[in-house]
């Protein structure tokens, strides 16, 4: 499955990254039977943080736009708990945090973007339930936050 998540991600532009390590006392990912539980994950595009609040500094493309990177940067670690994909079974959940504006109503529109990498690179696997909250700040003033539960193949 790499090779083909590997060409779906050169179609649309996109290379995956390295996955990073934690900044804290926790670990970016934990396993239990066939669940594959994801930490936090931050918008890093080519080793930069996409920071701001939706609404004010960012326009709603724009936390589209990081929402996808925050998925792309769980699927580095999707890679490596996973053993290059081999393990994946779907993606069940998106817990998406959004960092708006006061009063901010459109995170739903901003957690798309992690949504639709999902479906592009998996489709019917990448298919879940999902949470969008909008929030007056994020770690680091990060524009969106993103949590994956997959669920893995035995």
């Amino acid at each position: 499955m790499l090779q083909s998540i590997t060409e779906k991600l050169a179609a649309l532009g996109l290379n995956l990254p390295a996955a990073a390590e934690a900044k804290g006392n926790y670990l970016p990912y934990t396993i239990s039977g066939n669940l594959l539980s994801l930490s936090g994950t931050l918008p890093i595009k080519q080793g930069a943080l996409i920071a701001g609040r939706i609404g004010g500094d960012l326009s709603v493309e724009q936390g589209y736009e990081a929402a996808r990177w925050c998925f792309l940067n769980a699927l580095a670690h999707i890679r490596v708990a996973t053993d290059d994909f081999r393990r994946f079974g779907r993606v069940l959940h998106i817990d998406g945090f959004v960092n708006g504006v006061d009063g901010f109503a459109d995170a739903p529109k901003v957690v798309n973007g992690a949504s639709d990498l999902s479906v592009e690179l998996f489709g019917d696997a990448g298919k879940h339930s999902r949470v969008a909250l909008s929030s007056n700040g994020l770690p680091l003033n990060a524009a969106v936050e993103t949590r994956v539960l997959v669920e893995l193949d035995a």
